[in-house]
């Protein structure tokens, strides 16, 4: 099992705008930081144990200080919810829960224990937001977990069941390539569908509409077995 490394991945531009590098500091607190403060200022209270104006004043300031002093990354919002791909993740979803569970249910009451992996599976879409959600779809899934999320170059690390085949890890490798191709094209922006075309597009191997040992039915996404 080989990578196939383009020169450069389509959603390296994108992400980089997300990235850790792309954190800097203000001086001043960002308006959407004002619900964290809110969020701490109502810890502060809840920790003194007592209600008083005093109180509510300084989680104020206990709040303002924590978020200029340590700023959060810039929180996306750009979610566009796509009926047709909505309705297409929900039913796919459903589906791959319950042939999930029947994997799962078959490697316990079979006579050897599955053959673990823990896979390195680089998203295609440049967005935070659309990689936190593919990561808690697939951890969702019965058989697979995320152990770690490398966010700067988009990777999942996955745990999954029943890898012990070249053609089993590939398959997985796949699953959660086309679980996240559902998840962005239900609630991901034109620039996530269009980081998923750009990938199709180039016919990199496991891509959908993509020919070679990929398509609907096998493949790995950006990887290829040679």
């Amino acid at each position: 099992m080989s990578r196939v490394a383009p020169p450069q991945h389509p959603g390296d531009a994108g992400r980089g705008r997300h990235g850790l590098g792309g954190i800097t500091r203000r001086g001043r607190l960002p308006a959407a930081q004002w619900p964290t403060v809110l969020g701490l200022t109502v810890l502060w209270v809840l920790l003194w144990g007592t209600f008083s104006v005093a109180d509510v004043l300084t989680g104020i300031v206990v709040g303002v200080v924590v978020c200029v002093v340590f700023p959060l990354p810039p929180i996306e919002t750009q979610v566009r919810l796509r009926p047709v791909g909505l309705v297409r993740f929900v039913v796919r979803f459903v589906v791959d829960m319950a042939v999930s569970s029947w994997r799962v249910n078959r490697f316990i009451l079979g006579r050897r224990p599955p053959l673990c992996a823990v896979l390195a599976v680089r998203m295609r879409s440049p967005s935070d937001l659309m990689l936190t959600a593919t990561s808690v779809a697939v951890a969702a899934v019965p058989g697979s977990n995320v152990l770690d999320v490398h966010r700067a170059s988009g990777t999942l690390y996955v745990h999954v069941m029943g890898a012990g085949e070249e053609s089993e890890r590939e398959r997985a490798r796949y699953e959660v390539l086309r679980l996240e191709d559902r998840v962005v094209r239900a609630f991901g922006s034109r620039a996530d569908v269009a980081a998923l075309d750009a990938w199709r597009d180039a016919g990199y191997p496991g891509d959908r509409g993509s020919g070679g040992d990929g398509g609907r039915d096998g493949g790995s996404g950006p990887w290829t077995r040679r």
